[in-house]
């Protein structure tokens, strides 16, 4: 692996505390990071993810997304995991233990309703999940969104809680501000990683692309990531350092959301035998949330100094950290749990050029391999 992969968890601490720092020391920099905005998200938090996520969709071999889309017990999983279990646990953990917190429960449930599609793609890839199937699972999530947000908002902040007795909180979402944050999140990045796979193997081959190419632009997703962590914690960090029993009460019903959905999931997509780079696709979609979509949508409904958009903030400032953890995990998870299975890095299997059986190594998304079929490792 390189320095930069090797040492991540290092990187996104000292990234976390730069960021907490800046917003503590530097007067005005949370209303100067939010002056200019796209699809209601704060411009330099955009430009960020959208450089983190451009490397890994460039990577993606969308002529071998078929492979994905037949997969029905895949897509099943995966819809039922994103649009049904998640939802469902992060309510049920919001209330149980944001009781007397009405504005924080609401924004962790708001959270909840938004499927990840944007930093699932970095801990896909650092966790050698299929980032063919990643790509599809995240897209048909985004038709979902668009669709389904604004009727599971209504269900889970009015319809169910009355059901049950508790108290109700009244919201509008605009299904054109979600669109809008689909196409911009992740159809900007799609499109430019489509076209420029297309037009480098076109130019210069396959193996041009995959072994010159893509280490070249690799590590931006890191960095990207790193950028979008700074001013995430920039943007907050007064209201982190001045609240933090508060966040600390927040972090409790997230950290075990992630946990329970990742770990519910990997094991889920296993036992219905998946292997380990399908079932890490799932996990990871299922584990991540859309915080960009659920910051928009609490600074628009309840306003930028409400419980409710703290919350949305608090969400990737929690996942981020967690995920990082669980790539470790879902590596370990492989070796562990996944005998015997080819797509598990480092696992054995056999070389088709030497007839022979080989060990594959971890493969590394920043970095050029010398064996070209050492990249199958994570599909």
């Amino acid at each position: 692996m390189s320095f930069l992969d090797r040492y991540l968890a290092v990187w996104i601490l000292v990234a976390m505390a730069a960021g907490l720092l800046i917003g503590r020391l530097v007067p005005g920099v949370a209303a100067a990071l939010d002056s200019v905005k796209v699809a209601d998200v704060s411009l330099p938090i955009a430009l960020g993810l959208l450089v983190m996520m451009y490397p890994v969709l460039a990577k993606v071999r969308y002529d071998e997304t078929d492979r994905v889309t037949g997969d029905r017990k895949l897509l099943v999983m995966s819809l039922v995991l994103n649009w049904v279990v998640g939802p469902a646990l992060m309510f049920a953990l919001a209330w149980l233990m944001l009781p007397d917190l009405p504005e924080y429960r609401t924004g962790l449930i708001v959270v909840g309703l938004a499927r990840c599609i944007a930093m699932v793609f970095v801990w896909n890839d650092l966790a050698c999940g299929d980032r063919e199937a990643a790509a599809v699972l995240v897209a048909i999530n985004s038709v979902f969104q668009v669709i389904a947000y604004a009727g599971l908002g209504w269900f889970y902040l009015q319809t169910l809680p009355g059901w049950l007795g508790l108290e109700t909180t009244s919201a509008e979402f605009s299904v054109g501000a979600i669109a809008l944050s689909v196409v911009v999140f992740l159809g900007v990045p799609l499109v430019a990683g489509f076209l420029t796979r297309h037009v480098g193997e076109r130019a210069r081959g396959r193996q041009w692309y995959e072994e010159t190419f893509l280490p070249r632009i690799g590590p931006w997703a890191l960095y990207g990531l790193l950028f979008t962590v700074v001013v995430l914690f920039a943007f907050q960090g007064e209201a982190i350092t001045t609240r933090p029993l508060d966040v600390a009460r927040m972090a409790l019903p997230l950290l075990a959301y992630f946990v329970l959905m990742f770990g519910g999931s990997l094991f889920a997509a296993r036992a219905a035998g998946l292997n380990y780079a399908k079932s890490t696709a799932v996990a990871f979609t299922a584990a991540g949330n859309n915080f960009e979509l659920a910051i928009a949508v609490a600074i628009g409904t309840w306003g930028v100094t409400s419980g409710q958009a703290l919350a949305g903030v608090v969400g990737p400032l929690i996942e981020v950290p967690v995920l990082v953890g669980l790539v470790y995990v879902a590596l370990w998870a492989g070796r562990r749990f996944f005998p015997s299975d080819p797509t598990v890095p480092g696992a054995l299997r056999q070389d088709p050029r030497a007839g022979r059986t080989a060990a594959v190594a971890p493969t590394n998304p920043h970095a050029a391999s010398a064996d070209p079929y050492a990249g199958e490792a994570g599909r």
